[in-house]
C-alpha cells in the first residue's frame, strides 16, 4: 500500500497523540445523543467544552519496555455528532479523552488493547479489526488483550450501541498513523523516498525498486523514534482495498468460550478467595429492623455474619464462608424482620388502575406536543378514527450470569474483578461510598455474560468491595443467586398507552394521539424516569399535521434501568402496532401505509440538540429493502401471515418483516424473520454484524412471547426462569435473514437498532393470519386461537 508523505517534526520516543487536528474533527462521525437513551443516572451529558490546546500539548513521551513502538489516540470525549445528517457540529466543543492502545515489539508481536467491556456485542473483535486494517497487517498476526480500566482508554463503556460511531474513525487514524511512522523508518534507513515504499497486508514494508523487504518487528525500534504523522495528512483506505473489514471474523474469544476457559467475573479465583451472598429485603426500599444470626454463623464453613448499613448500598445481611453452597445454606438460617415501607403497598394492579383513572380523568400529566387541532381533525366527518390502549409489562435483564465482583480491600486500597458495562462509574461509586480516593481503586474488566444494560448499574461491585472491607485481605467474591438477580434487577419500565387516530379519506394518516402513563424516578418527584419517558418529536410527531402526545408519571418504588434499546424496545411495539391498525382502518396495505407516512427523503431535525435527526429517506430504504426481500404482498392462506414494523434507533434505521403460522389451536410459529438494517457504509465484522441482528430478533421474541416481571405487595413474583422463560431453540424463527442497506453515512452499531421493531412486526403479522389484534404483552396472556 503507497504512503503518503508526513511532515510533522521528528520527537525522540514513543509518542502518545493527545487530539485530533481541527481540520480532522469536523469529519468525524460524531453527534451529541441524549443519554437518557441510555441512563442519564449512569451516564449524565457531559456538556463542558474542552480548553484550547496548541499540537505541542497534544504530544507526551513515554516508555515501552523492551523496545518497539507504541501508539495511543487520544481523541474527543463525545456522544454522537451530527456529521450523521450534516446539521450540528458538536465534535469540536467536545472534551478529549483517550482511547485504544496498539503496541509493535521487536520480535514482530502485534497487541492490541481491547478496551470497551465485552458483553457479547463483539467489540472486543471489532474495535481491534478497525486499527488492524489500517495497520494493514494480517488478523491471524493480532493479539488481542482485554485492557483493564485505565484512564488513559477514554471511556470504558458497553452501551447505547456506540462502540462504532465512536471509535471507527480515530482507529482507522490510529492504525494508519502507526503504518507511517514504520514505512518512515524504513525510508530512513534504506534512505529511499518515502513515496516509493508501501506495504503487503501482512505487516511488511517493501521497496519495490530495489527488493528489500522488513518486517514491523525489524523496524519497530527505529519507528519509535518517528513522528507521530499529522492525521490531516493520513490517506485511509478505500473500502475496496479492505482486507479485514467486511469480512466475517470469528470473535478472539470464541475458542476459550466453546471449550469453557475462565473468562467471565463468576470464573475468577484469586488465592485464599472465600464467597459473599448478600441478603436484601424482598420488598424495594425495604430495611433490616433486626436479625437473628447466630444459627448461620455456627454453620460449617462460615467464617462471618453481620449487618450492612451504609449509604449507598440495600440494607442487609451478609454471610461469608469458604465455599458458595456453604455460604448459600447458611443464608437459610438467617431470622430476619424487614421494615418494608410503603412499597410493599404497590402491585401491576395499582399502576394499571392509575392508568385508567389517568386516561379517564385526560387532562393530567404533561403535554409534550400539540400540534395542529387533534380533536377537530380526529372528530372531523369525512374522517376515520379508532381508538386503542395498549401495554407491555416490567422485564428482568436475565443475565445468564448473575451479578458478581470480587473485590480485595487492603491498607485503604481495593482491587476488583468485575464484569461491568461501566467500570469507571462502579470505581467512581466504590470510592464515594468507602470515602477513599478512585485512585485506590483498581478496577479489572472481565468478560460479561449477558449485559443488556444491567450492568451499566453497579450496585453488585459497590457491595462486593464494602464486604471486603469489613474482612481486610481476603479475596471475596460476591455471588447473586438466580433468585437475587431476578428480584432484585433493574427493570425495563411497564407502559401504558392509550392511542386515539384518524385517517382521512384518501387513506392519509391525519391526527395522532398518545396519553402515555409511565413512570417517575422515584417517590416525591414528577419527573419522568429517563428510561420512561417519550420524546416531544416521537414518530410519527413530525409526520402528522395534528399531533396530540401526553405524558404522564406516576410515582413509585420499583428500580427501573435500561434494557437493551431502552425506551424504544417496549414504545415501538405499541406505536407500530397502532401504525398498523391505522393502515387496516384506511384500507391501505401496510407497507405503502408507510412509507406515504414517510413521505419525500429529507431530514427532520431533532428537537433536543444531543439527539440525532432523522432521515426519512434512510427509513424508507430499509422499508422497501424488507418488502422486496420477504416477497411482501404475496398471497398466504388463512393462518398465516406477515407483519412490518420500523424503528430508528440508536443511531441505526431497521425494518423488520414477520412470517407466522397460527395454528386452529392458537400455536404460534415464527416461519421467518427478514431484517433490513442501515447502520452507514461499513460494516465493521460482517460475522459479527450478523450476530448481533439475529441476537436481536431471538431477545426480542423471548420479551414478547413470555417475558414479564409482576409486582405484588412490592415484591416481584418471579424468581428464575420457570417462571419467567427464556426463548427456547424450539420457538426461535425456522429461518433468519438479515440484509444491510449500504449507504454513505457514517458506520454505526448493531446491538440495539434491530430489536424494537420486532415485537410489533410480529403482532401485526399474527392479526394478517388470524384478524386478532394484539394489545398487550406478553403473548402468553394471549389466546391466538380462531376457528
Amino acid at each position: 500500500m503507497k504512503q503518503a508523505p508526513d511532515t510533522v517534526n521528528r520527537p525522540k520516543a514513543f509518542l502518545l497523540y493527545r487530539g485530533l487536528l481541527t481540520s480532522r474533527q469536523k469529519q468525524l462521525p460524531y453527534q451529541y445523543m441524549d443519554l437518557s437513551e441510555i441512563d442519564p443516572i449512569t451516564f449524565p451529558p457531559n456538556e463542558t467544552s474542552a480548553p484550547a490546546l496548541d499540537r505541542r500539548s497534544f504530544l507526551k513521551r513515554v516508555s515501552l519496555a523492551g523496545g518497539g513502538i507504541a501508539l495511543a489516540l487520544m481523541v474527543p470525549k463525545v456522544t454522537f455528532a451530527s456529521a450523521f445528517v450534516g446539521s450540528k457540529d458538536a465534535a469540536s466543543g467536545a472534551d478529549f479523552s483517550p482511547n485504544l492502545f496498539v503496541s509493535i515489539s521487536p520480535e514482530g508481536k502485534i497487541e492490541i488493547i481491547a478496551s470497551n467491556p465485552e458483553c457479547g456485542q463483539g467489540t472486543k473483535t471489532s474495535l481491534p479489526m478497525i486499527i488492524a486494517e489500517e495497520l494493514d497487517v494480517a488478523w491471524e498476526q493480532v493479539t488481542v488483550t482485554q485492557g483493564d480500566l485505565n484512564e488513559d482508554y477514554g471511556r470504558q463503556v458497553a452501551g447505547g450501541s456506540r462502540a462504532t460511531p465512536t471509535h471507527y474513525e480515530p482507529y482507522r487514524i490510529l492504525g494508519a498513523s502507526a503504518r507511517v511512522m514504520l514505512v518512515r523508518a524504513a525510508a530512513e534507513r534504506w534512505n529511499v523516498p518515502y513515496e516509493e515504499l508501501d506495504t503487503d497486508g501482512r505487516g511488511q514494508v517493501r521497496h519495490s525498486k530495489s527488493g528489500k523487504v522488513a518486517t514491523y518487528g525489524d523496524l519497530a525500534m527505529e519507528a519509535s523514534n518517528v513522528a507521530v504523522p499529522d492525521p490531516s495528512q493520513l490517506r485511509l483506505k478505500e473500502p475496496q482495498a479492505f482486507n479485514i473489514l467486511g469480512k466475517r471474523i470469528s470473535g478472539v474469544d470464541n475458542r476459550a468460550l466453546v471449550t469453557g476457559k475462565p473468562l467471565f467475573g463468576i470464573d475468577v479465583r484469586r488465592p485464599q478467595q472465600k464467597v459473599a451472598c448478600f441478603v436484601r429485603c424482598p420488598v424495594f426500599n425495604g430495611t433490616l429492623r433486626s436479625a437473628k444470626l447466630d444459627k448461620a454463623r455456627s454453620a460449617a464453613g462460615v467464617l462471618k455474619v453481620f449487618e450492612i448499613s451504609v449509604k449507598g448500598v440495600a440494607s442487609g445481611v451478609v454471610v461469608v464462608a469458604e465455599t458458595t453452597w456453604q455460604a448459600m445454606k447458611a443464608r437459610e438460617l438467617l431470622e430476619l424482620d424487614w421494615d418494608e415501607g410503603r412499597t410493599s403497598q404497590e402491585s401491576d394492579q395499582t399502576f394499571y388502575r392509575y392508568a385508567e383513572e389517568a386516561w379517564q380523568k385526560g387532562d393530567g400529566g404533561e403535554v409534550l406536543r400539540n400540534d395542529g387541532n387533534f380533536e377537530s381533525a380526529f372528530t372531523q366527518k369525512d374522517a376515520i378514527g379508532i381508538e386503542a390502549r395498549y401495554q407491555y409489562p416490567f422485564i428482568s435483564h436475565a443475565n445468564l450470569e448473575p451479578q458478581n465482583t470480587v473485590a480485595l480491600f487492603d491498607k485503604g486500597r481495593v482491587e476488583i474483578w468485575s464484569p461491568s458495562q461501566a467500570p469507571e462509574r462502579g470505581r467512581n461509586d466504590v470510592a464515594r461510598v468507602l470515602e477513599i480516593d478512585p485512585e485506590a481503586v483498581t478496577v479489572h474488566l472481565t468478560r460479561i455474560g449477558g449485559g443488556f444494560g444491567r450492568r451499566l448499574r453497579n450496585d453488585f461491585m459497590v457491595e462486593a468491595a464494602v464486604i471486603a472491607r469489613e474482612m481486610p485481605g481476603i479475596p471475596i467474591q460476591l455471588l447473586w443467586t438466580r433468585e437475587d438477580d431476578m428480584q432484585h434487577d433493574w427493570y425495563r419500565p411497564a407502559g401504558y398507552h392509550s392511542f386515539r387516530g384518524a385517517v382521512d379519506p384518501q387513506g392519509k394518516l391525519v391526527a395522532w394521539s398518545d396519553h402515555f402513563v409511565t413512570f417517575s424516578d422515584g417517590y416525591e418527584t414528577s419527573q419522568v424516569s429517563g428510561v420512561a419517558r417519550l420524546r416531544t418529536d416521537e414518530f410519527p410527531s413530525q409526520l402528522v399535521p395534528n399531533c396530540l402526545i401526553r405524558q404522564e408519571p406516576m410515582q413509585h418504588g420499583i428500580p427501573l434501568g435500561p434494557y437493551r434499546a431502552p425506551r424504544a424496545n417496549a414504545q415501538c411495539f405499541a406505536q407500530q402496532s397502532f401504525m398498523d391498525e391505522l393502515a387496516h382502518a384506511a384500507g391501505r396495505d401496510p407497507v405503502a401505509f408507510r412509507l406515504d407516512l414517510l413521505g419525500d427523503a429529507r431530514i427532520l431535525p431533532a428537537e433536543n440538540p444531543r439527539s440525532p435527526d432523522f432521515d426519512t429517506g434512510r427509513m424508507a430504504g430499509v422499508v422497501r429493502l424488507a418488502a422486496e426481500k420477504s416477497n411482501w404482498g404475496a398471497t398466504l392462506p388463512k393462518g398465516k401471515g406477515r407483519g412490518i414494523a420500523f424503528r430508528f434507533s440508536h443511531l441505526g434505521y431497521a425494518a423488520i418483516v414477520a412470517q407466522v403460522d397460527v395454528s386452529k389451536e392458537g400455536k404460534l410459529t415464527v416461519e421467518r424473520v427478514v431484517v433490513a438494517v442501515d447502520v452507514g457504509r461499513q460494516i465493521v465484522n460482517r460475522s459479527g454484524a450478523e450476530n448481533q441482528a439475529e441476537g436481536c430478533v431471538c431477545d426480542a421474541l423471548s420479551s414478547t412471547l413470555m417475558q414479564e416481571i409482576t409486582i405484588e405487595g412490592g415484591r416481584v413474583e418471579q424468581s428464575g426462569f420457570e417462571d419467567m422463560p427464556l426463548l427456547r431453540i424450539d420457538q426461535a424463527p425456522m429461518k433468519i435473514e438479515t440484509h444491510f442497506l449500504i449507504t454513505d453515512n457514517p458506520p454505526t452499531g448493531l446491538g440495539e437498532p434491530v430489536f424494537p421493531p420486532v415485537p410489533p412486526a410480529l403482532t401485526n403479522a399474527i392479526f394478517a393470519a388470524t384478524g386478532k389484534r394484539i394489545r398487550r404483552l406478553p403473548l402468553s396472556k394471549e389466546d391466538l386461537s380462531w376457528g
